[in-house]
């Protein structure tokens, strides 16, 4: 298996390849994920992989799944992967960054939390003040922490296009008002308690997305990734101030090299210099280490 694309696994049908995740039918219940060690930066996949990045983001989004599961159910099984992957090299090859999941029915909407203001969310606020219809405090500089947290969300993009912000009204005629309640208070539930927990251990989660499904009864889970540096907006405590855009452990280290470059953010994706994937990845194993204590 090449660390940008993974090869096909013996036995198992790839029913999706995302931006980072290849999904594989294990049975009608159950699939694989595997998260590749791909970087997808403004909706487009760069060229050349980021070294580990898959396996951190598994583990740390289990540590999460398993961390927030008193609030939500999420899409992990008990199964383990040689139950699924019989062959021991693929096995070897995959190592933490493939998990087998419950089959769910995900829900067309990334919810978004922000704590702080930064990203499109800064832009959106210097036009009108607001972001996805919420009004904010006049005053408020970039990366100032906002009086409590927000739910912003958005639309889920196909491959290749960009997520479109949107108000909770949007997300109550996509998925009826009962559930788009659930989903908005779940995300700022898990944020919340997320973001407390993380400063404790010297991170500030500035902003963060989920996505949510639903089993066979309706019943609400969370799936995909959870509060990672893929994301997540993840800065160091110490070096936060407002006014300026912080330093960081996740991909906004990338994103911000890529502002430098004459790129108009569509595919194909510029090289990065070696100095700054093994910088990225530094930053996501530290992100790990921190968080977990891995």
């Amino acid at each position: 298996m090449t660390a940008l694309y993974q090869s096909d696994i013996s036995g198992l049908e790839l029913i999706n390849r995302g931006k980072v995740r290849d999904i594989y039918a294990v049975d009608e219940q159950t699939m694989l994920i595997v998260t590749s060690d791909r970087l997808s930066a403004f909706d487009v996949i760069l060229p050349q992989p980021i070294p580990g990045k898959g396996e951190v983001l598994t583990r740390v989004s289990t540590f999460w799944f398993r961390r927030m599961a008193h609030v939500l159910p999420n899409h992990l099984t008990d199964i383990p992967l040689q139950d699924v992957v019989t062959d021991a090299d693929e096995r070897a090859a995959l190592g933490d960054r493939a998990i087998v999941v419950r089959r769910l029915k995900p829900l067309p909407v990334e919810a978004i939390v922000r704590g702080y203001i930064i990203g499109s969310g800064w832009k959106d606020y210097q036009k009108s003040g607001q972001v996805c219809g919420i009004d904010l405090p006049q005053g408020l500089q970039l990366a100032d922490k906002l009086p409590e947290a927000i739910y912003t969300p958005s639309t889920k993009a196909e491959l290749g296009e960009h997520d479109v912000n949107v108000d909770f009204a949007h997300t109550v005629k996509l998925l009826g008002r009962d559930l788009a309640e659930q989903v908005r208070d779940a995300s700022l539930r898990i944020y919340t308690e997320a973001a407390a927990y993380a400063l404790e251990k010297g991170i500030i989660i500035a902003d963060t997305k989920f996505e949510f499904g639903l089993d066979d009864n309706g019943r609400l889970h969370i799936i995909d990734e959870a509060l990672t540096p893929d994301s997540s907006r993840f800065w160091p405590a110490d070096q936060y101030r407002p006014g300026i855009s912080p330093p960081s452990f996740d991909k906004q280290f990338v994103r911000d090299y890529l502002e430098t470059l004459d790129w108009d953010k569509t595919p194909p994706g510029p090289e990065l210099p070696e100095e700054i994937i093994h910088r990225t990845a530094e930053k996501y194993r530290e992100a790990e280490q921190r968080l977990t204590g891995r």
